[in-house]
């Protein structure tokens, strides 16, 4: 198992989950209530799923394809390390970190 730990735009953890190594991210969020619709702030068809990753997981994830790239430059509050979470598999060891970025919904809880 592999711990995401999803961070809050403030850099404050929202929580802690266990996921299976090879779940996609956008899947292991919904499974555990942690809202990721809209942080495109409707800017990409799909509206959902932008992620700023720590660098350290960033750099040991496989290289986002063309098309996720092209996705990105519909939504704001992309950094050099923003992936679409409906893209990313969770690694098989360690931890992985996941901001969200500013538009996120329901930040109260």
């Amino acid at each position: 198992m592999t711990l995401v730990r999803f961070l809050r735009p403030d850099g404050s953890v929202d929580r802690e989950v266990e996921a299976e190594p090879g779940a996609r991210l956008l899947d292991v969020a919904q499974q555990n209530g942690q809202p990721l619709e809209g942080t495109c702030e409707g800017a990409m068809a799909c509206s959902t799923c932008h992620v700023i990753l720590a660098r350290e997981d960033f750099d040991r994830l496989p290289q986002a394809s063309e098309e996720e790239d092209d996705l990105l430059d519909f939504a704001p509050h992309v950094r050099a390390t923003s992936r679409l979470a409906c893209q990313v598999e969770v690694p098989d060891t360690g931890t992985l970190t996941v901001r969200m970025p500013g538009a996120s919904k329901d930040w109260s809880r």
